[in-house]
């Protein structure tokens, strides 16, 4: 059997683990990048008698990709944005 341990911290508030064995690796990097585990202690996988710490690994995989300020264009958004103003314009 295998399934992660996912300790939140709420701070003065105290901790929480969160175990659900029916909740796979995908679903734990899915709730880390959408804010649903916030404030994360530690993830520990524990697969059959053993336990793996795979906190940064799973925070990696959940970072969102950053985008360089080089390859946004600055001239296609706000050509975007006066496109959507004239949507709204009285005809």
């Amino acid at each position: 059997m295998q399934y992660f341990v996912v300790m939140i911290d709420y701070g003065r508030r105290g901790r929480e683990a969160v175990v659900d064995p029916e909740v796979t690796r995908r679903e734990v990097v899915s709730r880390v990048a959408s804010g649903e585990y916030q404030n994360v202690s530690f993830i520990h996988e524990i697969s059959g008698s053993s336990l793996e710490d795979v906190t940064e690994a799973i925070l990696t995989e959940a970072a969102l990709p950053r985008i360089p300020p080089e390859d946004i264009d600055l001239q296609a958004i706000h050509l975007d944005h006066a496109r959507d103003l004239r949507k709204h314009e009285r005809t």
